[in-house]
């Protein structure tokens, strides 16, 4: 790939007024109900593990185990996405895998390095590791184990899918990207920007290559802003042709719905069950799209890539997912509000995001190269 091109893709990469992205959401960690397990076995991948169990689970205990974005801490984005309030109300557990900055310095799971990406190697073993010891410890129904992640942890979220098939129920990957489509940095920065078209069988090899699985798949949820800025809505596109060749399913939706004013595709099996489903969230940028659920109660508080859409993404996943039918204590299932940040905070950034500054010329005579690309990088979590 020339310089030129290089230079492109990086040009592309938003600016948020100077701030590395890993002082976004720190003081979320003291508000988190999230308790750190230590030992939870082999940790080849580094990172750290954060769970929940709440005092009531449902009869057949679930697991959903949630993973962050660049920038974020397992409490940040618990906090912000409202999981550890959903999983209270409904009664299951919650696992969430942290990345460590010795491992990247923004904090972003590493969705494109080989060897966090390959059954039983790095990160992908480490939160499988997690998976293990939870559904041990807390004795959950193995057929109810879910997984979800936003951009770096989307894209991480479809390695787990890919490379543990058989573990999981269902995924839903927000802001993400398909697996298999990057193994070094310059594939990932195509990924991200570009997001270049493959036949959906060659995607779908991919993730057949990742383990000995043969099928069942898991069932996936999609979601990506239009606007997004950061990795190409296109990947999207990518992600569902992914598993709806997986799924042996047509390109063509079996169904085009409004859900709380944003479009949905579906498809479904011979007996109706919906196996592969997909959110445009019309005109937002990256990040998780926050709102009021169908019960009326909100789950999460906007923050960075935390963005108030009119529409709850995690609540629409727990649905999904199948964990909506029951609550923990019908006497007192109404959901507590959260106190949101100030406003401002959030608004600059979605701002930042969806309208990169363009320089002033007198700025652009003189900027440094190896400056740009070195932030550039560093913004996307592409560089440790």
């Amino acid at each position: 790939m020339s310089l030129a091109k290089n230079l492109d893709l990086l040009r592309h990469l938003p600016k948020v007024d100077g701030l590395r992205l890993t002082e976004f959401g720190r003081s979320a960690d003291v508000s988190s109900p999230l308790q750190e397990v230590t030992d939870f076995g082999d940790n080849p991948g580094a990172l750290r593990m954060f769970a929940l169990v709440p005092e009531q689970l449902q009869k057949s205990r679930a697991l959903v185990v949630v993973l962050h974005g660049c920038g974020q801490t397992a409490a940040s984005y618990d906090l912000g996405a409202g999981w550890s309030t959903l999983a209270q109300h409904y009664g299951f557990a919650l696992v969430m895998p942290e990345q460590q900055r010795i491992n990247n310095g923004n904090t972003c799971f590493n969705w494109f390095n080989p060897e966090d990406t390959a059954r039983d190697s790095g990160e992908a073993r480490s939160i499988r590791e997690m998976i293990a010891h939870m559904a041990t410890t807390h004795r959950i129904d193995p057929r109810r184990i879910f997984i979800t992640g936003l951009s770096a942890g989307g894209g991480m979220t479809s390695v787990m899918l890919a490379t543990y098939p058989e573990v999981f129920a269902a995924g839903a990957i927000i802001a993400g990207l398909p697996y298999g489509i990057a193994s070094n940095l310059r594939e990932a920065l195509d990924g991200m920007f570009h997001s270049p078209e493959r036949p959906e069988r060659e995607l779908g090899d991919f993730v057949r290559r990742a383990s000995s699985h043969s099928g069942p798949w898991p069932k996936v949820s999609v979601w990506h802003g239009s606007a997004d800025r950061t990795v190409n809505p296109g990947n999207a596109n990518e992600i569902v042709k992914q598993w709806l060749d997986l799924h042996d399913l047509p390109l063509v939706p079996m169904a085009e719905t409004n859900v709380d004013g944003y479009p949905r595709q579906a498809w479904w099996d011979k007996d109706g069950e919906t196996l592969v489903e997909s959110y445009a969230i019309t005109d937002m940028a990256h990040g998780t799209p926050l709102g009021l659920a169908d019960n009326d109660q909100r789950y999460g508080v906007e923050g960075a890539f935390l963005i108030e859409a009119g529409i709850s993404s995690s609540y629409h996943i727990a649905k999904f997912f199948g964990l909506t039918g029951w609550i923990a204590d019908a006497k007192n299932a109404e959901a507590k509000p959260t106190r949101s940040p100030a406003p401002h905070l959030a608004r600059s950034i979605r701002a930042a995001v969806a309208e990169p500054a363009e320089p002033k010329p007198e700025e652009a005579r003189g900027f440094d190269l190896g400056q740009i690309i070195t932030r550039a990088l560093t913004a996307a979590g592409l560089m440790k």
